[in-house]
C-alpha cells in the first residue's frame, strides 16, 4: 500500500530540495524524521513537513501502521521561476531568479508477498530446461 503527499510552488530551487530528498530516500519514516528534524537545511523543514502529511494521510486514510511505512518515492522537480530585476546604475537592472519546485513524497510499507520466491519448479519448467535447441 503507498500513500502520497504533494507540495507545489515551494520557494526553493530542486536542486537544493534534491540534496535533501537523496538523505532520506528508502529510510523508515523514523530514521528519516529524525534526520530532517536535526538538518540545518531549509528544504529539510520543508520536506518533513510533507513527510508528515504523507505520514497523516496513510493513517488515516489507508489506516496504515506507522512503525511500518519507510519512503518508497521522493521526488523534488523544478517547477516555475519568479523573475524580478533589480534597479542598477545608469537605467540598467539585473535579472534575479527565484526559482521554485514541487515535492511529491510517497510512502508505505514493505510487501511481504513481494520477497517470497517459490524454489518449487513446475512441469513446464522442468520441460523448458531439459529441451535441447
Amino acid at each position: 500500500m503507498e500513500t502520497q503527499a504533494k507540495l507545489y510552488g515551494v520557494r526553493l530551487s530542486a536542486q537544493k530540495g534534491r540534496l535533501v530528498a537523496d538523505q532520506v530516500r528508502g529510510l523508515s519514516v523514523e530514521r528519516a524524521l529524525n534526520l530532517l528534524t536535526f538538518s540545518p537545511k531549509k528544504g529539510a523543514r520543508i520536506i518533513k513537513k510533507v513527510l508528515e502529511s504523507a505520514i497523516a494521510n496513510a493513517e488515516h486514510n489507508d489506516g496504515a501502521d506507522v512503525d511500518e511505512l519507510k519512503v518508497k518515492r521522493i521526488m523534488v522537480e523544478q517547477g516555475t521561476t519568479l523573475k524580478r530585476f533589480q534597479a542598477r546604475a545608469k537605467g540598467r537592472g539585473n535579472k534575479i531568479s527565484k526559482p521554485t519546485c514541487h515535492i511529491f513524497v510517497t510512502v508505505g510499507d514493505e510487501d511481504k508477498k513481494a520477497g517470497k520466491v517459490s524454489k518449487v519448479g513446475t512441469a513446464g519448467s522442468a520441460n523448458r530446461l531439459n529441451r535441447k535447441g
